[in-house]
C-alpha cells in the first residue's frame, strides 16, 4: 500500500512540475519613470506596451511620446531560443535570442555600434511582481550603469 501511495504522490509531484508555466506578459502596461533606475532622459518619456503572449512567442508594440514627438515600434520574441531580427528605436537592427531563466524572460540583444562594424550587446531581463501587477525590465550592457525600467498594468 505504501508503494502506490509513493508511486501516486510521485506522479502528481512530476505532473505539477510539468504544468508548471512562465510568467504571461500580456497586457497593456505604462512606464512609470519615477519608479525606475537610471532611466537618465527616459524620465521625460510617456510610453505605453501593449504585450501578445503565448507558448512561442510574444510581440510588444510600443508607443511613446517623447517631448511632444510620438513614436511607434514592434518587436517579436521567439521564446524558444531562436535567434530573431529586430528593430531597436536606439540600436537600429538587431539579432535578438530569447530564453527563460525561471521566472525571467532574458532577451541579448546584438547591434551594431552607429553603423561601424563594433558589436554592441545588451542583455534585457523581464520580470513580474508575486501579483502581476508591476513589470521590471532590467537592462544591461557592459561599461554602463544598468537601467531598471518599471511598467504598471493598465489591462
Amino acid at each position: 500500500m505504501t508503494r502506490i501511495v509513493l508511486a501516486i504522490a510521485g506522479l502528481l509531484t512530476a505532473a505539477v512540475l510539468l504544468s508548471a508555466t512562465h510568467p504571461d506578459f500580456s497586457g497593456t502596461w505604462e512606464f512609470n519613470p519615477k519608479k525606475g533606475e537610471n532611466v537618465g532622459m527616459m524620465a521625460g518619456m510617456r510610453m505605453t506596451d501593449k504585450i501578445r503572449q503565448d507558448d512561442s512567442s510574444m510581440v510588444i508594440q510600443t508607443h511613446a511620446d517623447f517631448m511632444g514627438k510620438e513614436s511607434d515600434s514592434k518587436v517579436q520574441y521567439d521564446l524558444s531560443g531562436k535567434l530573431a531580427a529586430n528593430d531597436s528605436p536606439m540600436a537600429g537592427p538587431s539579432e535578438t535570442v530569447t530564453r527563460w531563466d525561471g521566472d525571467k524572460l532574458v532577451t541579448t540583444w546584438t547591434s551594431r555600434a552607429n553603423g561601424t562594424d563594433t558589436k554592441v550587446v545588451r542583455t534585457e531581463t523581464r520580470s513580474l511582481s508575486s501579483d502581476g501587477k508591476t513589470m521590471t525590465v532590467e537592462l544591461a550592457r557592459a561599461g554602463r550603469d544598468p537601467i531598471a525600467l518599471i511598467y504598471e498594468k493598465k489591462q
